[in-house]
Formats: C-alpha cells, sequence, structure tokens
C-alpha cells in the first residue's frame, strides 16, 4: 500500500486534508435554495463510503509495504473495529449538525466555531494518546487559533446582517455542540492503527485505508437513523419524506456525492500524515480547514459583504492568528 515516508511529506498531506476538509461544504452550497441539506447529506455520506472503498482496493491494495486491504481487515481486533465504527457515528452526529449551521449561519460563521473547537479539543485529546511533538509550540499554536475563533465571533456579531438575523444564537449553540462532538471522532478511530509503523503494523491493528473503510461504514449505519430523524424533525422547516430525494435532479445528487469524496480525500490524507506527524499535528493542521473555510466563505460568499472597518480589521486579525497558529503547529512537528 502506498505510505507517507518523511514528515515533509505528511505536513504537505495536513495542507491538503486542510484545503479539502475546508472546501467540501461549498458543494453544500451551491444548491442549498433548491435542495435541503438533509437530502444533500444522503449522498454526502455515500460519496465518503464509495471514496474509502475505491482508496482501500488500489493504494492500500498495491505495493509491497503493509497489509493489503482484505488481509488487513481480516486479522483486525474486534475492538478496534468497533472503536471505527463508533468514531464514524460520533462523526457522522457532529457533521450532520455543522452541515445545518452552514446551511443557516454561512460558512465563514459555522466554520470557524465548531471546527476551532474542534481542533482545540481535538489536539489537546490526541496529543494525551500520542505524544509526539514539541507540546510547548503545539499549544501555543492552538492557543493563537482559539484566539482566532474568537475574533471571528466578534467580527460575525458586530457584523450588521446579525441585528437583521432570527434564531442566529441558535445556529450558534449548535455549531459549538458540533464542535465538541468532532473532536472526539479521532481519537478512536487512531487507537486502532499502529501510528509508529504503517509499514508493518502490530497484528490486530489497521492500516489506514482499512480504518476509512470501517469508519465510513460507521457513517453510513449511524445516517440511517440520524438524518431519517432530522427529516421527521427537522432543525428548521418542515418535514421532508424519502419521496424528495428520490425526485431530485441527478445534479443535486452527484455534487453531494462529490463533496463527500473531496472530506474523503482529505480524511484518508490525513490519516496517512498521522504516521510521521502524530494524531496531534495532523489531526490539529487538518482542522485548519477553518481558514480555508472562512476565506471562502468571505471572498467567494461574500457573507460579509458591507462590513465596516471594525468588522474588516477583526477578519485580517482573525487569519492572522489564524496563520501563525497553524505556523506554529507545524513547526512543533520538525
Amino acid at each position: 500500500m502506498f505510505i507517507v515516508s518523511d514528515y515533509t511529506t505528511a505536513v504537505i498531506f495536513c495542507i491538503v486534508t486542510m484545503i479539502c476538509w475546508g472546501s467540501w461544504a461549498n458543494t453544500q452550497k451551491v444548491y442549498q435554495d433548491r435542495w435541503r441539506f438533509e437530502l444533500f447529506y444522503w449522498d454526502y455520506v455515500l460519496g465518503i463510503f464509495l471514496f474509502a472503498l475505491i482508496s482501500a482496493f488500489t493504494f492500500g491494495s498495491f505495493g509491497d509495504s503493509g497489509r493489503p486491504f482484505i488481509e488487513d481487515i481480516a486479522q483486525t481486533n474486534s475492538s478496534n473495529i468497533l472503536n471505527a465504527i463508533l468514531s464514524g457515528v460520533i462523526f457522522n452526529l457532529a457533521n450532520i449538525l455543522l452541515t445545518a449551521a452552514i446551511a443557516s449561519a454561512g460558512m465563514s460563521v459555522a466554520f470557524p466555531i465548531g471546527i476551532g473547537i474542534a481542533l482545540v479539543a481535538g489536539v489537546f485529546f490526541n496529543f494525551l494518546i500520542h505524544q509526539k511533538g514539541n507540546p510547548y509550540l503545539l499549544f501555543l499554536g492552538v492557543t493563537l487559533v482559539t484566539i482566532a475563533i474568537i475574533l471571528n465571533a466578534v467580527a460575525y456579531k458586530k457584523h450588521q446582517v446579525v441585528k437583521q438575523s432570527k434564531g442566529i444564537g441558535k445556529w450558534i449553540v449548535v455549531s459549538i455542540i458540533a464542535g465538541f462532538l468532532m473532536s472526539a471522532f479521532y481519537p478512536f478511530l487512531a487507537s486502532g492503527m499502529d501510528l509508529d509503523n504503517f509499514e508493518s503494523p502490530q497484528p490486530g491493528k489497521m492500516t489506514p485505508y482499512t480504518a476509512f473503510v470501517i469508519f465510513s461504514t460507521g457513517i453510513l449505519l449511524s445516517n440511517i437513523v440520524f438524518n431519517s430523524f432530522l427529516m421527521r424533525r427537522p432543525l428548521e422547516g418542515e418535514p421532508i419524506s424519502y419521496k424528495e430525494f428520490f425526485k431530485g435532479n441527478g445534479k443535486f445528487h452527484l455534487m453531494g456525492i462529490l463533496g463527500g469524496a473531496i472530506w474523503g480525500l482529505g480524511n484518508l490524507f490525513n490519516l496517512l500524515a498521522a504516521g510521521k506527524a502524530g494524531p496531534a499535528i495532523s489531526y490539529g493542521l487538518g482542522q485548519g480547514a477553518t481558514l480555508v473555510a472562512a476565506l471562502w466563505g468571505v471572498l467567494i460568499w461574500k457573507e460579509f459583504s458591507g462590513q465596516n472597518n471594525l468588522v474588516r480589521n477583526l477578519i485580517i486579525a482573525m487569519f492572522f492568528f489564524f496563520i501563525c497558529g497553524l505556523g506554529l503547529i507545524i513547526w512543533s512537528g520538525e
């Protein structure tokens, strides 16, 4: 199978993760006025699962390094399989809430709050599991990212559109809940892999490709419960039926699958990078997706259009602290 062999490549992979995790939500925003997020989410989950399978039977099965996918999944301990499934369930609940918040509050708000919280808490939890990297530089970087999150929240509060919005506080709360849940999924997934040796993993442990397939299976199965419930009792709007999903335009379905594949690519690259960078650094850099999403929201979707000088300066400061924080996280692993 294909593996990452050095720290520099691991950082590059984490940057790809950052771009993918910060960009997939654009596929939801393209048709959000005509296609409810609950309907989009079925295709999104399918896209993640299909990408995981394809990557496992290609890059996860060819080459001399590691165990090929079929051999690896056959020897994996049941406890590691259960942890990976649980990881998928936790992630899916968090991501459904985050997607709902993006649909209502925008990418430049829901992402910095939800994923920002996930970054801070997730780095802490992952570092406890696998202590790799300079902790002082790592947590200083996380502190700067936290400041960036606070600046983003202040900027949004000062933005004139908020004064005209109803129920925005609900979506901030939803983003916070999603963030704490998002911080909890990665440790369960990482615990089932031999992070010190992807080339010749311990018996019972998984390669990143196997872990991804089992993780995506947990997402797929839990979505039957979580998303079905949300369709009947949506956080916003009227209840919808499965009939509406099957009546949807083919472009809507393809866009959802594309969104899942983009997120899946980022997740696979992040798991591959974790062997050389450590889960705390790889997860922390990947969740720099907040910066990418904020850029999409500000520059492309114009979510802060018409802002005054104070809001503009707060946004600039947010990006500055994010970049400095991510730089320290990268430095901490060298």
